[in-house]
Parts: structure tokens; C-alpha cells; sequence
């Protein structure tokens, strides 16, 4: 009985244990699945840094947030629960910070971890090209660092070497903010003890906590660029009070030698040559040397500068104002040749000009065009009037009495050796043309030539055009067309349609009662000859060709068909004066009435799909329906087995077979009464 109680108690405390755990469980937050990133690249990276979070959310296509250490940086829409998106790495301190993926509509989210780290650079300023920086010149030197521990101070060395192959040396303090960023700035060579910018060349600067370097360039000039009538300013340093010989030499030009003197600062300032007017595009050097020795650099104080010219964009245009391509446009300066270059496709040349005056030509196959005078002081744009000609090409014929423009024509262009095909409206251009030269048309249609015309010039009495006319007009020839019905007797008031397969060009009329139209003075070409009756209706058509009088017969085969129609009853018997209708597709009904052979004849049909109804009374809907198609004359047999003709009258087969049943019946019942009547008068007899 203890056993019993003892082991009733543990199942109690079991039962409860678990119905705790089981409450316990029920009040924990539940778990959805899909809110997960699964990948960030790179997992560290300094500020700035382009970052890739691949990622899933709970809600499909739904809204999500990237935070970073709870800031919003990012918000999109995911890809079903797919997210693939980049961050930049915002502004703030070193080491670890939490980069998050939050589900707008749920709340939910997925951390990952992501470490910033320290990152230093260098920035100098300079002059923008073509302005560049001279002997003597302050260089200011930006060193920054982000990503760094915050509120904190790091200490830097700057080294600067010169073209002399000779290290100096800067130090600097940065103090970072809360974010972790800092910068300060050091001027060259003023914060380096010792230094200077006495050389020309490049000077390498680099910064102890990077291994990056950056450099900047010295030169004698404030420019590298020079045009025409502008100073050059020179500039150097030497000790003070010493001689020096400069010298300006070039391609093109007479070297300039000048002796100076450095002042009391030991700098040597020289703006007094200019670049002549006549100085050609191309390379020019400065140097300066000391005069006693007493300053020798190493490198020497050398360096060179262009005369570049600027981009004259010549776009040659003929009489017409069209552009006109491939045309050479020489340029010449006092005589000389500068610069040659041929125009594109949108009559566009860019010649390289410096500035002054100069005379453009234009040669067109070989032969001068055009002339013109320009002044060139900056970058222009100019229209270069060229003396060539369009050719405008008209191609017609003689219509009823009206000129009508032939498409499709060709005409082929000599010496050019250019093949044209006239528009719509039978018009043509050759473009740009020698307005002396000497051209020959050969015009054609469907590969058959027709005309030929020589041109001598392209001058109207002795004067230029824009365009110059030229029309050719087409032969003609006769075309006459023989129509025939089916049964080969002419066909007579047949309207017969002739039209140009290339449009443009129609010709109507009838035939006569010999089925003869003959169309006189017709243009070459190739043509549909369509013959209709007098409903519209095309019954045959043919294509013919027309570079000569053509004689073309027609054969209508389906135009003066004849269809008999036979009507009869069960037997055979000819249905006589019955209704019989033919309807052909579109057209009217045609009505008549059979003969006494039961047969009807309808005349002058033309082939089609046909209906026949046959109205066995003058009301009502038709006995007999049938379709068929006729493409030749035909008789028709129907055979109304629904009827039988008694005394020239209808009577149902069916109702006739029942008359002829009770007939009969009753001619059996009166046999056999007659049948029992004498066999009992016979037995009477007998006894």
C-alpha cells in the first residue's frame, strides 16, 4: 500500500514538472523562420568602403531596413524573401559595430558583426592643368585618417624628396573627433625644415602610416600651354644678386636669349616674351643657366611648354546649304600649308588652327571647290561655302494629258559611277556635284533601259545653282487586249483595268463588240491587265510586259457559262412550269420556270459558287436547296424523290404508298369475300 501511495506521488511530481515546462515553453517569443543574413563582403573595411549584405526577411517582396549600429543606412523591397544589397560604411570610430537586416512589417531582425578599420591619406593641392606650380611655390600637404579610436591624438611624418634626389622631413598631430576622423595640414616647404622647390620635376611626398604616395610637379612656367600673343611667365630661384642666361628656343622660331639678374631674394621673374604671331604649333623649352656657376642644378632648370593651337571645326556645305562629306579642306598661313583634314560623314573637319589669319581651300575629287578667308583667335565653328551643285532627277510620264512622277526608276550616274532609284514622286537627288563637269544618265525600269541624256555642265546659262533640272520622261507604246468568254466568242462591254505594278500609272476602258481595247500611248512597264463584267467583278486577270506595242488576248473561261437545270419526281417524270432560283455569291437572284421537259436554262453566268432552289409553290420556303461551284458550262440534275406526279399534279411519295397500301388491302379483302362467297355456294350445291 506505501509502495502504491510513494509511486502515485511521482507521478504527480512528474506531471506537473512537465505541465511547467510546458507553460514555460508557451510564453517564450516564437521563432520565424526566414530572417537570417547569411552573407557580408568584405566583413571589414575602412570608411567609405562599398559593402554587399546578402540577407532574407520574413515578409515576401516586403519593405527592409539596413542599419548600421541602429542607424538607417538603406531601404528597399526584397526579391521575394531574397535581399542583395550594398552599403557604404558610414563615418565612425575603429574596431567592431553591428550591422542589422530589419523586416519593416514584422519588427524582426538579423545582426551580423562588422570591424572598421583605420585608414590615412594625403591630399595637395595644385593648380589645374594647364596652370602648373613654379620655382618657389608653397605646396599645402592635407593628412587625414578615418576609422581611428575617438577623441584621440596620433602623431605623423611627412617626407617630401625632390628632383635633386634630397629628403626633408615634416611632423604633425592629429586629433580625431568622437567618429574617429581627423586632419591636419602642413605647407611645403615652409613646415619642413630646410626645404625647397628650387627644382624642376616631380616630388614624391609620402606619409608614415600609409604606404600611398602622392607627388607634385614644379616647373618654370605658370603654364604648360601657350597660344599665340600671350606672355609666359617664367619663374626660378638662385642666391641673390646672381647673372643667369635664359633662353626661349622652338621649332619654327628664333631662339630668345636674355641675360637677368636674380633679386635681393635670390628669384629670378621673367614675363617679357611673348609667343610671336608666327610661332607654328608644336613644342617650345626654357632653360636658364647661372652665368658664373655659382648655382648648378641637378636636374637643370629646363622645361618645355606646347603651342597647341585650337579645334576650327570647318563643316563644308555645297550651293544648296548640305553638308557635304569627304571633301579635303587644306589650310594655309601666308602661303605655307598648316593643316589638312578631310570632312566626315556630316561634312564635319576639325583643323588645328593657332591664331591669326588663313586661307581654307576645298578640293572635291581632286578639283578646288571653294575658297574662303577666316580669322582664328579662339575655338570656332565656321560654315565653308563650297561651289558644288545638286543634280535633281525627275522621271515622269504622260498620263491623260498630266505629267505623273514614275517611282522605282533608275538612273545610273557617269563618271560617278552612282546608281539612283527615283521616289514616289519620281524625284531623285545626286548630291554635291561639279558644276563644270561633264555627266552622263542612263535610265532604266525592271532592268530595261529606256533613256539616255548628256549632261555638259550643270550651269544654267553660264551661272551656279543650288539645283540643276533634269527630266526624262518615259517612252509609251501600244497595248491592246483581246477578251474572250468561255465559249470563244468575243466579249463584248468587258470593262478591261491596266495598272503599273509599281503604282502610279492606270488605264480603263471597254472592249468593243469584237472584244478589242486597244490603250495607245501607254508608259513602259509591267502591268495587271484585270478584265471585269459589268457588276465589277474581276473574271481573269494577266501581267504583261510593255517595252514594246505588246497585242495581249484574255481568255474569260468563266464568263458566258451556261447551267441547265433538270427537274424530276420519283419516277423520273419532268417536272414542268416549277420555280427554279440561281443566286450566285454576292450577286442577285436570277428566277425562271422549267419547261415542259422539266428543264431550265440560265445564259451568260459567270463561274462562282452558285445556289439552286427549286419552289415547288409560289409560297413558301424553297422544296429543294443545293450549292454547287461552276468554273464551266454544266447541266444539273435534281430529283425530287419526295414527290410523284399524278395527272400533273405533286403528290407525296410517302402519302402515295398509302393509298396504293389501302388499295390493295381493300382489293384483297373483296378477293377473298368473293373467294368465301363461291366455296359456300358450292357446298350448297354439293349437298
Amino acid at each position: 500500500m506505501a509502495r502504491i501511495q510513494f509511486r502515485t506521488k511521482q507521478l504527480i511530481c512528474l506531471f506537473l514538472m512537465l505541465t511547467s515546462m510546458m507553460l514555460g515553453f508557451s510564453f517564450l517569443p516564437r521563432a520565424r523562420a526566414g530572417m537570417a543574413i547569411s552573407a557580408i563582403n568584405p566583413a571589414s573595411g575602412n570608411v567609405g568602403a562599398q559593402v554587399q549584405l546578402t540577407a532574407n526577411i520574413t515578409t515576401a517582396n516586403g519593405t527592409y531596413q539596413i542599419t548600421f549600429d541602429d542607424a538607417i543606412l538603406k531601404v528597399g523591397n526584397a526579391t521575394g524573401n531574397d535581399v542583395n544589397d550594398s552599403f557604404v560604411v558610414p563615418e565612425t570610430k575603429f574596431y567592431k559595430h553591428n550591422v542589422a537586416i530589419v523586416d519593416v512589417k514584422t519588427g524582426e531582425n538579423a545582426t551580423i558583426a562588422f570591424y572598421v578599420s583605420t585608414a590615412y591619406s594625403m591630399n595637395i593641392t595644385v593648380p589645374t592643368p594647364p596652370a602648373q606650380l613654379q620655382e618657389g611655390d608653397s605646396v599645402p600637404i592635407f593628412v587625414n585618417t578615418t576609422g581611428a579610436n575617438s577623441s584621440s591624438t596620433y602623431d605623423a611624418t611627412v617626407s617630401v624628396q625632390t628632383p635633386a634626389n634630397v629628403s626633408y622631413t615634416g611632423h604633425v598631430s592629429i586629433s580625431t573627433s568622437a567618429l574617429g576622423s581627423g586632419n591636419a595640414t602642413l605647407t611645403y616647404p615652409e613646415d619642413f625644415s630646410n626645404a625647397n622647390t628650387s627644382y624642376v620635376g616631380d616630388y614624391a611626398v609620402s606619409l608614415n602610416l600609409t604606404s600611398a604616395v602622392e607627388t607634385f610637379s614644379v616647373g618654370l612656367t605658370n603654364s604648360t600651354v601657350y597660344h599665340r600673343t600671350q606672355a609666359v611667365n617664367i619663374r626660378a630661384d638662385y642666391t641673390p644678386a646672381e647673372n643667369v642666361t635664359l633662353t626661349v628656343s622652338g621649332n619654327g622660331i628664333q631662339n630668345s636669349t636674355v641675360n637677368l639678374t636674380a633679386d635681393s631674394s635670390g628669384v629670378i621673374n621673367y614675363s617679357n616674351w611673348t609667343v610671336p604671331e608666327t610661332a607654328p604649333i608644336g613644342t617650345y623649352s626654357v632653360s636658364i643657366v647661372s652665368v658664373s656657376g655659382q648655382t648648378v642644378k641637378v636636374p637643370p632648370d629646363t622645361q618645355n611648354f606646347t603651342v597647341p593651337g585650337f579645334a576650327f571645326n570647318v563643316t563644308a556645305k555645297n550651293l544648296a546649304g548640305e553638308a557635304v562629306p569627304n571633301v579635303d579642306v587644306r589650310s594655309f598661313e601666308n602661303g605655307a600649308s598648316v593643316n589638312n583634314q578631310t570632312t566626315d560623314s556630316n561634312g564635319l573637319a576639325v583643323l588645328t588652327l593657332e591664331i591669326g589669319n588663313y586661307t581654307l581651300q576645298g578640293f572635291s575629287e581632286g578639283v578646288k571647290v571653294g575658297e574662303s578667308e577666316f580669322l582664328v583667335n579662339n575655338t570656332e565653328a565656321v560654315d565653308f561655302g563650297l561651289n558644288l551643285t545638286n543634280l535633281n532627277i525627275r522621271v515622269v510620264a504622260i498620263v491623260d494629258g498630266a505629267e505623273i512622277g514614275i517611282p522605282e526608276a533608275a538612273v545610273y550616274l557617269t563618271p560617278e559611277n552612282l546608281t539612283l532609284a527615283t521616289d514616289i514622286t519620281g524625284n531623285v537627288v545626286a548630291h554635291s556635284l561639279l558644276p563644270n563637269g561633264t555627266y552622263t544618265l542612263n535610265a532604266s525600269r525592271y532592268s530595261t533601259p529606256f533613256n539616255v541624256t548628256m549632261l555638259s555642265s550643270l550651269l544654267v546659262s553660264g551661272n551656279l545653282v543650288p539645283f540643276f533640272n533634269v527630266t526624262i520622261r518615259c517612252p509609251s507604246f501600244t497595248l491592246q487586249v483581246n477578251v474572250f468568254k468561255a465559249d470563244g466568242q468575243p466579249f463584248g462591254n468587258a470593262a478591261v483595268q491596266v495598272k503599273e505594278l509599281l503604282g502610279g500609272i492606270q488605264y480603263d476602258g471597254n472592249t468593243d463588240t469584237n472584244g478589242i481595247v486597244a490603250f495607245k500611248n501607254a508608259t513602259l512597264g509591267e502591268y495587271d491587265v484585270e478584265i471585269h463584267d459589268s457588276t465589277g467583278k474581276e473574271l481573269n486577270r494577266t501581267t504583261v510586259d510593255l517595252f514594246q506595242d505588246q497585242n495581249v488576248t484574255v481568255n474569260c473561261n468563266l464568263f458566258g457559262l451556261n447551267i441547265s437545270v433538270t427537274v424530276t419526281d420519283y419516277f423520273g417524270q419532268p417536272f414542268a412550269n416549277t420555280n427554279i432560283t440561281l443566286q450566285g455569291n454576292g450577286s442577285e437572284p436570277v428566277s425562271q420556270r422549267t419547261q415542259a421537259n422539266g428543264v431550265v436554262t440560265f445564259d451568260n453566268l459567270v463561274g462562282d459558287s452558285f445556289s439552286i432552289s427549286v419552289y415547288l409553290s409560289d409560297q413558301g420556303p424553297p422544296t429543294v436547296v443545293e450549292s454547287l461551284h461552276v468554273d464551266g458550262s454544266t447541266t444539273v440534275p435534281i430529283k425530287i424523290n419526295r414527290y410523284v406526279l399524278l395527272a400533273g399534279l405533286p403528290v407525296e411519295t410517302s402519302q402515295l404508298a398509302i393509298a396504293v397500301i389501302i388499295v390493295l388491302s381493300v382489293l384483297l379483302v373483296l378477293s377473298l369475300e368473293v373467294y368465301r362467297r363461291r366455296r359456300n355456294k358450292s357446298q350448297k350445291t354439293d349437298s
